[in-house]
């Protein structure tokens, strides 16, 4: 049975920084074709609340890339289980994660999507477990640095449990 331990940012906290992070980009992208790219499941609750406080337009899209299965730590290896629906040939992509771990699953979006002629590719993420990066991925817009914790809620799951929670919490280990 998981146990949380503590919450490590509450729903006020997470709301402050969405909106911090959506005026930035919405303010880098004005007047650009921005396409928002929400990275499954994890960062569907995070994407929709960021999307919802853009305020320019925006074309928003799914990708589906995995690479922790049951576990508590990244397996390195990244598998794509649901591709993009629209060309983004000429446009700009921000790919939409709710954390940045070893940057393992953002650098293979990021070489697989630049091979189909974006204008720009850029990321967005919530979380930063900068401490355990292992890969670069170019990274404009990050929330909050966090030590190496496996966290909870807000979209991400232990097991596909946890999800639902409207606040980030730690896994007790």
């Amino acid at each position: 049975m998981v146990e949380l331990q503590n919450i490590l940012f509450d729903e006020q906290a997470i709301r402050e920084k969405v909106q911090e992070l959506s005026r930035r980009i919405s303010l880098d992208y004005r007047g650009k074709e921005l396409v928002a790219v929400c990275i499954l499941k994890g960062a569907t609750v995070f994407f929709a609340d960021l999307v919802r406080c853009l305020t320019i337009p925006v074309t928003i899209d799914f990708i589906q890339a995995a690479s922790y299965g049951n576990e508590t730590a990244s397996s390195g290896q990244v598998s794509i289980t649901k591709d993009l629906d629209i060309d983004i040939r000429g446009k700009h992509v921000l790919l939409v994660d709710t954390i940045i771990d070893t940057g393992e699953t953002l650098n293979h979006l990021f070489n697989i999507l630049s091979e189909r002629g974006p204008a720009g590719m850029n990321a967005v993420a919530l979380l930063d477990k900068k401490c355990r990066r292992t890969k670069h991925v170019p990274m404009s817009y990050l929330g909050v640095e966090i030590p190496d914790l496996f966290v909870v809620g807000y979209g991400l799951d232990f097991a596909e449990e946890f999800r639902n929670l409207p606040y980030i919490a730690v896994v007790k280990q």
